[in-house]
């Protein structure tokens, strides 16, 4: 039976795993192959170990774990009320693994005393966008440009949000 628990500074490394494992299935065909190809696990762990090491992220993020093999992880903002990132090892998705991640997010949203809380999802991710859609998210008709971190790579993104209370 798979838990969620908030992450320590060990779970730096699978955190990444998943990381990079995710987003080279998730975003195969969205973004550049050689960009997706060339991400480093060892390069993630250390911005995870150094983002999990910050006293001011303790609880904000959370990892699945099942029989000790840590198989995803989400990231909340619950300052800005905001999912910063869900990702499950690609061979768990449509196991509802996914959605119990996500759950637990809101919820911790909503334990922060949120009414709402919104997430950006990339404009032409369908099966992210699909996945919010199920679990109540709409989109708000929000947009926005980002650039890939070290890349000059334009990404066009839409805000999602979800009502906390009725929800």
């Amino acid at each position: 039976m798979a838990t969620i628990r908030p992450a320590t500074v060990d779970d730096a490394w699978p955190i990444a795993e998943v990381n990079v494992r995710s987003w080279q299935a998730a975003y195969q065909g969205l973004l550049p192959e050689l960009y997706l190809r060339d991400l480093s696990v060892e390069g993630r762990a250390a911005r995870w170990q150094r983002t999990l090491a910050d006293p001011a992220d303790q609880g904000d993020i959370l990892v699945l774990v099942e029989n000790a093999s840590l198989l995803g992880f989400t990231a909340v903002d619950r300052i800005r009320g905001e999912l910063r990132a869900i990702y499950l090892e690609p061979g768990r998705w449509g196991t509802g693994l996914g959605r119990q991640l996500l759950d637990t997010a809101v919820a911790a949203l909503r334990d922060s005393g949120h009414r709402e809380a919104t997430l950006w999802v990339l404009d032409t991710n369908d099966r992210a966008q699909r996945f919010y859609a199920a679990a109540g998210w709409l989109p708000d008709g929000a947009t926005k440009t980002d650039t890939m971190p070290g890349e000059d790579i334009p990404l066009s993104e839409v805000r999602y949000r979800i009502d906390l209370v009725s929800g």
